[in-house]
């Protein structure tokens, strides 16, 4: 018998429309979305999430992320 690989296989799952469109806002004229937010379409930790945007920072435009702060928060 030859030998057995396990395939993981990833199934794609269709989202209503009107759910995505409840978790994107619109703040000072710009889409924008919570990171938990995505996170959860994805199925992925929102830290998980996180770190794979930032290891791979020169494939996103600059202002696919920001981060709000109030006027004392120090970076």
């Amino acid at each position: 018998m030859a030998n057995k690989k396990t395939i993981n296989r990833v199934e794609a799952v269709l989202l209503p429309q009107e759910i995505i469109e409840k978790k994107i806002f619109l703040i000072r004229g710009k889409k924008v979305m919570l990171e938990k937010d995505l996170a959860d379409l994805y199925d992925v930790p929102t830290k998980l999430l996180n770190l794979a945007v930032k290891r791979n920072a020169e494939r996103f435009p600059d202002d696919f992320m920001f981060r709000l702060m109030t006027k004392n928060t120090k970076v």
